[in-house]
């Protein structure tokens, strides 16, 4: 083991809330601060420690898929630009629900549980009964707060912050913020659906080994990796054939190819192996193979997606409510109202909620026709004339070359009996 995996290892069995230094790790792991500042980069990056204004960087618990909607105290604190008044050694914490303070203090005892927080205004009787609650607590208005709460804070490790805003924008702050946690949650990455520890081939391995390997799997597709456990090349059918067995297979692979990490999202994953034409990518680390992603897991992903009930309304789905669809021969026609939403800053039809409508519109278009998915591959628009505010919309789309892979598309907005914007466009499908 390196003296840097070294060092992960040794800030992963520090306790939660230990304050952490690069001349501490380099004293206690006897290496240079250079190495122990690039050591506690990736301990960050990694989510095991988080460096807190005015406290310094501390080992934290790892959120973890599961609660990645909960926000630490001390990202409260940075949400609200608030300042830490006691009570320092709690702030890495996870919040587990706020709770308004507007409430006598028998009624308020009511909601006060581990780790909840208290956003109260100039309120002292309260400040105690939620530390005894084992609640943190968030003054707003900017207020301060006895020295006996705060050395009660400080025993109990639990944060007394304050800040210069009122409750109900103190509220809105981190209602957003774990709104914006919870839709990062939504995106499927390629970490929730990746083939782990897949069968794979070496640069010195030969044709007669791929061979093998194919009875063996019943697979076709297989990552080549050098000495180093590092993706060297990949390696299919069409490589091998007529080539002999006792050719090399870092002879015939094609080397370099496209890969993805676990933090990569599978509609982008999606787009990429449409326009590449790949059925398998190899997702890595660094540069080492951990695993793959095929075509059939992608789409499975994105259709499990869409099925799920707790899924909230997209912008696209928004836009599409607004419209009625019906078939025409050569593709759609949609019929619906500018409304509010669809605006830009000065009033008038926003260009780009335009142009989502008819990307929205080619996409409807190409299901229908061929009942597949599909990704635009080229875009050219003119925009003609603006639309106001409940201007009513026809988008008409004409598939005018359809072909085994791809198809060329022609789509008009008109308002009023006058063309409004016009687009060329070419999609490629999705197959499974």
């Amino acid at each position: 083991m390196t003296k840097h995996q070294q060092i992960i290892e040794y800030i992963k069995s520090l306790k939660t809330g230990t304050r952490i230094s690069v001349r501490r790790i380099a004293e206690a792991m006897n290496v240079s601060e250079g190495t122990a500042y690039r050591a506690i980069k990736e301990a960050e990056t990694s989510q095991l420690v988080n460096t807190i204004s005015r406290v310094g960087t501390v080992r934290i618990q790892s959120n973890g898929d599961k609660d990645i909607e909960k926000l630490t105290f001390s990202e409260v604190l940075n949400i609200v630009d608030g300042n830490i008044l006691a009570g320092r050694e709690g702030l890495h914490k996870h919040l587990n629900n706020f709770i308004i303070g507007a409430m006598t203090p028998d009624v308020v005892t009511k909601y006060l549980e581990d780790n909840n927080l208290l956003i109260v205004g100039n309120r002292e009787e309260l400040l105690s009964l939620a530390l005894e609650k084992n609640c943190a607590v968030l003054i707003t208005g900017g207020f301060d707060c006895s020295e006996k709460v705060k050395e009660e804070a400080d025993r109990r490790e639990l944060p007394i912050m304050n800040c210069s805003y009122d409750t109900f924008t103190v509220a809105t702050l981190i209602n957003k913020a774990i709104y914006n946690r919870m839709a990062k949650k939504d995106i499927i990455l390629v970490g929730d659906i990746i083939t782990e520890s897949p069968y794979c081939l070496k640069t010195s391995d030969r044709v007669l080994d791929w061979k093998r390997l194919v009875r063996e799997t019943a697979h076709t597709r297989f990552p080549v990796i050098d000495g180093d456990g590092r993706v060297a090349g990949i390696v299919t059918p069409k490589d091998i054939t007529g080539k002999d067995d006792d050719v090399y297979i870092e002879k015939v692979m094609t080397p370099d190819p496209i890969t993805v990490n676990p933090k990569t999202s599978v509609a982008y994953t999606a787009h990429i192996m449409i326009w590449e034409g790949i059925e398998l990518i190899p997702v890595v680390e660094g540069k080492e193979l951990t695993g793959v992603v095929s075509r059939q897991d992608v789409i499975k992903a994105l259709q499990y997606r869409r099925h799920q009930p707790q899924i909230g309304k997209t912008l696209e789905e928004t836009l599409l409510e607004n419209f009625e669809v019906a078939d025409n021969k050569d593709g759609i026609t949609m019929h619906g109202r500018v409304e509010p939403f669809m605006l830009d800053n000065i009033g008038t039809g926003s260009w780009g909620t335009l142009v989502m409508l008819i990307s929205l519109a080619v996409s409807m278009a190409v299901k229908k026709k061929k009942n597949l998915e599909s990704v635009i591959d080229s875009f050219t628009v003119y925009s003609i004339r603006p639309v106001q505010l409940g201007d009513m919309l026809c988008v008409t789309v004409n598939i005018t070359e359809l072909g085994r892979n791809a198809c060329n598309l022609d789509v008009a907005i008109i308002s009023n009996g006058c063309a409004v914007m016009r687009a060329m466009l070419s999609a490629s499908y999705i197959k499974k």
